[in-house]
């Protein structure tokens, strides 16, 4: 029996796809292989493509920088805190920006499925009306909230703290939108069903909801993550001591300070990149398939 042969369009698809990959991963592997050049080579006239001598002289450059403590958990309104061991500072701002990612994508995820799922299974007064309010939220250029946002935390005595870059992203319109959508797909059958077995408002959510629209959870969580990550003008207004810091405005620290050292820049953008492929890795399943289910719902 003679196997197919593949169709001239599938096979332009496949390079077209391939060709995308590569342009996709040159940045980081410039980066990757930019941080591991000597002086010479990343200065050189002509673009090295892969370094003539492997060194750590970057890497050591940013692990010898100045120490602080690793964190710094302190309760809001409170003079009680917690100090973590002192480290290099670059390990204090991945440890800041890795732990206001997560607490941000937590929160994101609960208030987000909590509120798509009123919004699409219950009746109340006022819902079309909530929605679309969200809608336009979504539409709303940040930099327009970003003055009363800071006046908010300044009142609430967060200015210059993790929380006021958490909690301004915890309300996420765009993960309200998502998980409503994913809500909505939940049959109501099984919802009567959950109810006529006992069920009440908190048990039918967490043990019939929730595992019904975990793609969708799993899709949210690298969203909500990486547009964490990648909020750098929240956090620059935000934070402002070098202990506060994430990783971002730490790597633009040093390249205000190092104007001409690309080697370190690099470095440190390759140790930024490590927790973002470590969550994409994670939740990539869910990502995939929250996708699709998103696609077929049309």
């Amino acid at each position: 029996m003679k196997k197919r042969s593949k169709a001239p369009s599938s096979i332009l698809g496949m390079i077209l796809i391939v060709l995308l990959a590569i342009l996709f991963f040159f940045p980081l592997y410039w980066i990757i292989t930019g941080s591991f050049k000597t002086k010479a080579d990343i200065h050189a006239v002509t673009p090295q493509w892969w370094p003539s001598e492997w060194v750590l002289s970057n890497y050591e450059a940013l692990f010898r920088r100045q120490k602080t403590a690793l964190f710094q958990w302190k309760l809001p309104w409170t003079s009680y805190a917690i100090t973590g061991p002192m480290v290099p500072a670059a390990l204090r701002w991945l440890f800041n920006t890795v732990w206001i990612a997560a607490a941000s994508m937590a929160l994101t995820c609960l208030t987000a499925t909590m509120a798509g799922y009123a919004l699409a299974k219950k009746r109340f007064p006022g819902r079309r009306l909530l929605f679309g309010l969200i809608i336009c939220a979504m539409a709303l250029p940040k930099q327009v909230i970003l003055i009363p946002l800071l006046r908010e935390m300044s009142s609430l005595g967060l200015y210059n703290t993790a929380w006021a870059v958490i909690l301004p992203l915890a309300g996420w319109p765009f993960g309200v939108f998502l998980m409503k959508q994913f809500c909505s797909g939940v049959p109501e059958e099984v919802l009567e069903a959950a109810r006529m077995d006992g069920a009440g408002e908190a048990r039918s959510f967490w043990n019939v909801v929730v595992p019904m629209v975990k793609p969708g959870i799993g899709a949210l969580a690298i969203f909500s993550f990486i547009n964490t990550w990648n909020d750098y003008f929240l956090q620059l207004i935000m934070l402002s001591s070098t202990n506060q810091l994430t990783i971002s405005l730490g790597i633009a620290k040093l390249q205000a300070e190092n104007a001409t050292d690309f080697g370190l820049i690099m470095a440190g953008a390759a140790v930024a990149a490590i927790p973002i492929l470590t969550i994409f890795l994670i939740f990539q399943k869910y990502f995939t398939k929250g996708i699709t289910m998103g696609a077929v719902k049309g």
